[in-house]
């Protein structure tokens, strides 16, 4: 990537500055920075494997570098910020000594179809992305689906974007690992959170409820509409990230009739349990014990031991152990990122219909 900066406001980078190749990862892991910007007075990088962000040096040319490391192989996201504002976002993908499980392979790809439908719930139109497997076009079969759901402050192309979601069907089927299925990625709130009706005492209470009528009344028999999917809960699996976690937990458990496999990863708890958002008792959902065990083919929560929701979840996994319902709780290393997000997607989907 070769990078020089202009910035609106006062000059912190002189047009034509020359362009530098950054960032440049080095054999030995290390990974070098760069940025053209001869009159900036600070210049930083970010990422998720920096424990601060990094200062960079200016040399005489006005070319600011640094140069960290070694990283581990690993897709990982960085920002260069210059004078306290973002300048350059990026993927930093570390090459391993073989290729990773989110990495393009020369094996069958699947498709991701952005598609748009009607919500009576929320009286509008809403973008869905389905990933369908690679298989899909050339087949008359029906599929299980997996409901995938985003984490806060994202949308719907963010197991697309961020996940590497098809990389990592598509490199699992093609190993024999995992048999094919649809993903349905939707947005998942009621209303962004720029919108009026987003606010209020009552906005949390709102968003949850509303999404969640959204997507059994009017997202389910959409897909099922157009898409070759299984109509009945055995073949039908909810899952999330974060507040996408604590959600797909919530719809998951409060409809058993509806779905038989559920997953959070990296719950937030809080996000659903709070007054503000109605205060969903998990207690309640998993009182009766036998009634989820017979119903729930598969409970699965996981979280990394330097998340600062760990022990939120970790709380709840205990309040399952408490009630008698069977469960996985997967505890690993990692924060509150798509390094864990992707290798927990990764765990589960084979678990899901095998």
């Amino acid at each position: 990537m070769l990078l020089s900066v202009t910035i609106a406001g006062p000059a912190l980078a002189q047009r034509g500055a020359p362009a530098v190749r950054s960032p440049e990862i080095h054999p030995d892991g290390r990974v070098t920075f760069r940025l053209a910007a001869p009159n900036a007075t600070d210049v930083r990088v970010s990422g998720d494997f920096l424990p601060a962000p990094q200062p960079l040096q200016k040399d005489e040319k006005g070319i600011w570098s640094v140069t960290v490391g070694p990283v581990k192989p690993e897709l990982y996201a960085f920002q260069v910020s210059v004078n306290g504002v973002s300048a350059v976002r990026g993927p930093l993908n570390i090459p391993g000594a073989a290729p990773m499980f989110f990495d393009m392979r020369p094996v069958p790809h699947g498709g991701i179809d952005q598609r748009w439908y009607s919500s009576k719930v929320i009286q509008t139109t809403r973008r869905v992305f389905v990933y369908t497997p690679p298989d899909y076009s050339r087949s008359s079969a029906r599929y299980p689906v997996l409901y995938l759901l985003h984490g806060a402050g994202g949308d719907e192309s963010g197991w697309t974007e961020n996940g590497r979601v098809n990389l990592i069907l598509d490199n699992l089927i093609a190993d024999g690992k995992l048999k094919p299925l649809v993903v349905v990625m939707p947005y998942g709130n009621a209303y962004p959170p720029s919108s009026p009706l987003a606010e209020g005492a009552d906005a949390m209470r709102r968003q949850r409820d509303l999404f969640r009528r959204d997507l059994i009344e009017d997202l389910i028999p959409f897909i099922q509409t157009n898409f070759r999917v299984y109509s009945d809960r055995e073949h039908r699996a909810i899952a999330g990230l974060s507040l996408g976690g604590a959600q797909a937990l919530g719809i998951g458990l409060s409809h058993i009739d509806l779905f038989s496999r559920v997953a959070g990863f990296s719950p937030a708890m809080g996000a659903v349990t709070s007054p503000q958002a109605g205060g969903l008792d998990f207690k309640t959902l998993t009182a009766d014990s036998k009634k989820v065990n017979d119903r729930v083919a598969l409970l699965w929560v996981g979280c990394g031991t330097e998340d600062t929701l760990f022990e939120s979840v970790k709380q709840f996994a205990g309040q399952l152990q408490t009630s008698g319902v069977k469960h996985t709780f997967k505890v690993t290393e990692g924060a509150h990122t798509w390094h864990v997000w992707r290798r927990y997607l990764s765990e589960v989907a084979p678990q899901l219909f095998p």
